[in-house]
């Protein structure tokens, strides 16, 4: 049986909520923690000993970062190509040939005769975690209710990154006693078959509750409910280009999310790259790193449990931007300090800033999007995002070089940071429909007549 053939079990009609449909957001709970598995496996071993086992001269900043520019490049471009073809073919196709794709991954790294390999080997990385990553949020958005996105958001960044620290400390260990190559082979293979298998036996298209979901926001009266502030003056069935330039500059609320999404990837690309180049230039040993590394991911994985749920609460606005500037704060304190303790400490406020930040951007662009094109949206915006991967990867490179120091990158990230918030401050705003209606009067609201954005109106004291 065909994936694309497979009929629709269960309800005709597609209701929405967690625990509607319980069975299926676990499934997609699982599939990102697996896809949080197959970046992790890259995360500790391969930077740390990219010298001694890969070639990589030392001091050689840039040439060592090129790995994570390649990945973010690719992954931007596929999440954006993801958007628009779950739109097409659906959402479960997609996450199929996103792990297709990674077959070759753990194999490359076996037998890599030099860096260039590792490069490539991140190629294929990128290729599968903007499909496959893309996937498993845009089909939990999908079969969940407005009032559940923080929450759902919270709970796919949560696992999935608790799959990268696991990973990390997992594949630290395996290298440690196996050997880096073996340890990576055997890791890896185990994850890319178990993420194939359980698509293939539990997953179900998640396309039809979003079809279903547009067809009943186009019939809603809207005046006995708060509605979303959608974008101003875009068609009902927008093409690539308008909605790319609706995400990029022609919304400002949406711009500003993006720009946002784009330079907290610059932290994410500073603990891959520098940070266990900056800590076993400091004598910690393979497995510490792998530790300190993972405190940031399980802070940033655990925290978003309750981080997301609160956003539906309290919004998203004010945590999106005081997350960006903790975050800034806690990359500035690792090269502050010395010692196993300071740097794990550095690392959970790392990891908590991107906690209070990472899935309420998410939400954000969500909540002003309508569910016809909200894929595309989505898939954009993680384009903006994870090419923060590359232009970041790149830019802490070149400080590196510059300076002759790896401190030097940790100081671009953090002045990144508290510019980026500084900027979503200003042009973002809160997008939660319940605390700032389309139109608010008398307790309700009505769809957003589309003639001009409101004036920028700041959350609830």
């Amino acid at each position: 049986m065909t994936l694309e053939g497979r009929k629709e079990r269960s309800t005709p009609a597609y209701s929405l909520g967690i625990r509607e449909n319980m069975s299926q957001f676990i499934h997609q709970l699982v599939q990102v923690l697996l896809v949080g598995f197959a970046i992790g496996m890259m995360r500790t071993v391969v930077p740390a000993l990219a010298e001694s086992e890969f070639g990589v001269a030392e001091g050689s900043f840039i040439l060592l970062t090129s790995f994570v520019v390649a990945f973010g490049v690719v992954k931007g471009v596929l999440n954006f190509v993801a958007g628009r073809l779950s739109e097409r073919i659906g959402r479960q196709n997609v996450l199929l040939i996103g792990w297709v794709v990674a077959i070759p991954i753990p194999f490359m790294i076996w037998f890599a005769p030099g860096w260039g390999w590792i490069v490539a080997a991140t190629v294929l990385l990128g290729i599968n975690q903007g499909l496959a990553w893309s996937m498993t949020q845009t089909s939990k958005l999908d079969i969940t209710r407005a009032d559940q996105r923080g929450l759902t958001l919270g709970l796919n960044e949560f696992s999935g990154y608790v799959g990268v620290a696991l990973a990390g400390i997992v594949t630290a260990y395996a290298a440690s006693l196996l050997g880096p190559r073996v340890g990576l082979l055997i890791f890896g293979v185990a994850v890319v078959a178990a993420g194939i298998v359980l698509t293939l036996l539990w997953g179900r298209d998640t396309l039809p509750w979003a079809r279903a979901e547009a067809a009943a926001s186009s019939r809603a009266a809207g005046d006995d409910a708060f509605r979303p502030r959608y974008p101003p003056g875009v068609s009902d069935t927008p093409g690539t280009w308008e909605v790319f330039a609706v995400m990029s500059w022609r919304d400002p609320r949406l711009a500003a999310v993006s720009q946002a999404g784009l330079v907290e990837k610059f932290v994410d690309a500073l603990v891959w790259v520098m940070f266990p180049v900056f800590l076993i230039g400091r004598d910690a040993s393979l497995t510490e790193i792998g530790w300190i590394v993972g405190v940031y991911g399980f802070v940033w994985g655990g925290a978003q449990l309750f981080t997301g749920r609160l956003s539906d609460h309290v919004g998203r606005f004010r945590l999106n931007v005081l997350g960006m500037w903790i975050c800034g704060a806690g990359v500035a304190l690792v090269v502050l300090g010395s010692g196993v303790l300071w740097w794990s400490l550095s690392a959970g406020i790392i990891g908590f800033g991107m906690a209070l930040l990472y899935p309420n951007l998410s939400a954000a662009v969500a909540d002003i999007t309508p569910p016809n094109w909200r894929g595309s949206a989505i898939g954009i915006y993680r384009f903006w995002r994870d090419l923060g991967y590359g232009i970041g990867a790149l830019g802490l490179g070149i400080a590196a070089h510059v300076a002759g120091a790896t401190e030097a990158a940790f100081w671009f990230v953090a002045i990144s940071m508290f510019l980026s918030g500084a900027a979503l401050w200003w042009w973002g705003e809160e997008t939660h429909p319940r605390l700032n209606p389309a139109v608010s009067g008398s307790g309700a609201g009505r769809p957003f007549d589309g003639n001009k954005l409101p004036a920028r109106p700041r959350p609830p004291a």
